[in-house]
């Protein structure tokens, strides 16, 4: 069984180690959003997928969920010394991830060629793709005007209330050649306990995935980030809200009707089973919450049983 994981922030990371761990080592493969992406400095910072690649290089600051453990600041004060306003936290290590990047891309790499490399070289054995090797930028329309999706969700700490989320750039970029092969080669699609409109939906915005994923003639799972009514981590329930949707699993099973065959729910929403049900979609209900990495692996495991189970049938 081969697994594509679709992943964004700290949930979704979290989940690919749990599949890292518990999967043989080719049986996994992990596309990333990229929909975050931003210059700073004149660096290409790619915060999800960098998420993602420290977390399973078992370097990443649990404590804040972003960065690197151990980090230094020593470069962002020196750029506040000479009249800059660094409110985009970048370490010293991570700025030396963000410069071999650039570097890749202005001599006329990929980004899924400069992931690559970085991944590799951070010990890290499971592919990291981007959705795509073309720009994409999340923009976040909100009571205080059109954001780029850092300045709402860092800079403004998501405080603006959103009316509307648009991909710019999605119509016109294609699928990353490694997010193509995987989605014919995996027997097995989970959508990880990632943002629905931040992390996900910018993968689903890129042309011809969401037909692709329509299409797909594998078991298609996905995990719900919300549990008991609240996000684990993130905005993603104050957006339920202000896009007008339940803020619940419930709320979450909506944006994946017609995509998914498996919704995991966590223990404290089985009474919303059912109405995951009438979606159309099987609801399994599990432990979803993973703080440690026994936890992580522990769902991962029982996730692809689940899918297993369903493929056999």
């Amino acid at each position: 069984m081969k697994v594509l994981a679709l992943a964004g922030g700290v949930g979704g990371a979290k989940l690919c180690l749990g599949l890292a761990r518990a999967l043989p080592e080719d049986a996994l493969r992990i596309v990333v959003n990229t929909g975050d992406d931003e210059d700073f400095y004149g660096l290409r910072v790619c915060p999800d997928m960098d998420t993602v690649m420290y977390t399973l290089a078992g370097m990443s600051n649990t404590e804040t969920g972003w960065g690197i453990a151990g980090e230094s600041f020593t470069t962002l004060s020196a750029l506040e010394r000479i009249g800059q306003d660094p409110w985009f936290m970048l370490g010293d290590q991570d700025i030396a991830t963000h410069i071999v990047r650039s570097d890749i891309l202005r001599r006329g790499g990929t980004l899924s060629q400069a992931t690559d490399y970085l991944r590799r070289w951070l010990g890290v054995e499971r592919p990291i793709i981007p959705m795509s090797d073309d720009r994409v930028r999340t923009m976040v329309e909100t009571d205080a005007g059109t954001l780029p999706f850092q300045t709402y969700f860092v800079k403004l700490r998501c405080e603006p209330r959103v009316s509307d989320i648009r991909f710019a750039g999605a119509d016109g970029a294609a699928l990353s050649p490694g997010f193509s092969e995987s989605l014919d080669e995996c027997d097995v699609l989970v959508v990880c306990p990632s943002n629905p409109y931040l992390s996900v939906a910018p993968i689903l915005s890129v042309t011809g995935v969401r037909e692709r994923i329509e299409a797909f003639e594998g078991v298609r799972v996905a995990v719900s980030p919300i549990v008991g009514g609240e996000a684990l981590k993130g905005p993603a329930a104050k957006l339920l809200e202000e896009m007008g949707e339940d803020v619940s699993c419930v709320g979450v099973a909506r944006q994946y009707a017609g995509l998914c065959d498996i919704f995991v729910l966590d223990e404290v929403d089985r009474h919303l089973a059912d109405e995951v049900s009438a979606l159309g979609m099987e609801a399994l209900v599990l432990d979803t919450i993973m703080t440690t990495d026994e936890d992580k692996t522990r769902l991962a495991r029982e996730i692809a049983a689940a899918a297993s189970g369903r493929d056999a049938e």
